[in-house]
């Protein structure tokens, strides 16, 4: 993509009205462009960034047997007067229509998945069955201060798996939690299995995927030594005491920010809708229910607040929008059109920068952008039939020849 021609625009100064590096940093590089309080728009850039974020969860849902669908984000306030959550949810946004017909805009979807699955549920032998989506969700937040890690509108994979018996859907959370775990490593994070408090409808145990960073909205404590995590609101334990687990590790306290959580549902919603399916005896019982969350908008700012330094954002390739950001600098346009058509004919997914504008504004917007891969073309570097390659996580550069580029850079 030539970046000319390319719908981008990067800022010299941070917004004033932001304090979290990724609020800050998405909008200065021109990946998203904050509406409202918890409301953004997605530039292209910012685009291809959810995009890869969402192939790869797509992926390991997949992997899981998940089945994707698409579900309404407009909800009848019947649906969610069946389960309590129309008086229960303060976080539920409520809308009245022309003629006066009551609706919420989805902010979970076990009202509306619950009726779509056991429709299709007659016994046990129809069981299990998960489906997820990606779809945009909304709540009625009091604190949308930390960018897109709390919004009003964001985009997240919730699943929703059904089960004959607890046993059963034990036994496929650990399967789903191995590939949360997956995920996180694919996105270039290390997340921490964290016992949260049950949801709005349960008292069971719920999970958490906790990422540490300052700019965490939970406190955690978690052992030095094993993995053994927790949420201080429920903790029985403090900093500094034996891990109870090991015993021979510390607890630490840290700053942490959820980018996923598992909840058992239990039998509440089979039972709210009466829906249930025919056992091995031949009695009706009803499908012990999982819920798999995880936030797409929400894990590209903790990957931001991860992977950063003074001069803007350091993408992984996994989720970077471009892997190479490849720049002309003066009297080298025409040897670097040649180079850009080559990385592309090589599948090199390359952001051109190809604007009329001084050295200096091309490194500083590359540096801020954060493409894993620059390779900067000179006169300098055309001397000697190279260019000059520099890793993004990296300070020094090197020349490479331009023959050996696509195979240096893939």
């Amino acid at each position: 993509m030539r970046q000319s021609q390319y719908f981008l625009k990067t800022s010299k100064t941070a917004p004033a009205d932001d304090v979290t590096v990724n609020a800050k940093l998405l909008e200065q590089a021109g990946f998203v462009e904050k509406l409202m309080a918890g409301v953004y728009s997605y530039s292209p850039l910012g685009l291809r960034v959810l995009r890869k974020i969402e192939d790869i969860i797509r992926q390991e849902m997949n992997a899981v047997g998940g089945q994707e669908l698409l579900m309404p984000m407009l909800h009848p306030k019947a649906i969610w007067q069946k389960t309590g959550g129309w008086k229960k949810i303060d976080v539920l946004f409520k809308l009245k229509s022309r003629t006066e017909k009551d609706f919420a805009l989805g902010q979970s979807e076990e009202e509306v998945v619950t009726p779509l699955v056991m429709k299709r549920i007659n016994s046990y032998k129809d069981l299990p069955v998960a489906v997820y989506q990606i779809h945009w969700k909304f709540r009625d937040e009091l604190r949308s201060k930390s960018g897109i890690l709390r919004g009003v509108e964001f985009l997240m994979k919730d699943m929703y798996s059904f089960h004959e018996s607890q046993e059963d859907f034990e036994k496929y959370y650990e399967i789903v939690k191995k590939a949360y775990l997956k995920i996180y490593q694919r996105l270039g994070l290390t997340a921490k299995v964290t016992e949260g408090s049950g949801g709005s409808f349960t008292q069971k145990i719920s999970y958490e995927f906790m990422v540490l960073t300052d700019a965490g909205e939970d406190d955690i404590l978690y052992c030095d030594v094993c993995e053994y995590c927790v949420n201080v609101e429920i903790a029985k334990q403090k900093a500094g005491e034996n891990c109870p687990k090991c015993e021979k590790g510390k607890l630490n306290r840290a700053k942490a920010s959820e980018v996923g959580n598992v909840f058992d549902l239990g039998q509440k919603y089979g039972k709210d809708f009466d829906l249930g399916f025919t056992d091995q005896n031949g009695e009706k019982k009803y499908p012990i229910m999982g819920c798999y969350g995880l936030g797409l908008t929400r894990l590209m700012g903790v990957i931001v607040e991860k992977f950063n330094d003074e001069k803007g954002i350091i993408w992984p390739k996994s989720v970077a929008p471009f892997l190479v950001h490849l720049l002309a600098l003066k009297a080298a346009e025409k040897e670097t059109d040649k180079i850009y058509q080559d990385l592309l004919a090589a599948g090199v997914e390359v952001l051109y920068d190809d604007r009329e504008v001084s050295a200096g504004v091309k490194f500083a917007d590359s540096d801020l952008i954060g493409i894993p891969y620059r390779v900067v073309v000179s006169e300098r570097t055309l001397e000697k039939a190279a260019v000059e390659v520099k890793k993004r996580s990296e300070n020094e550069a090197q020349l490479i020849n331009i023959t050996k580029l696509t195979d240096a850079i893939k």
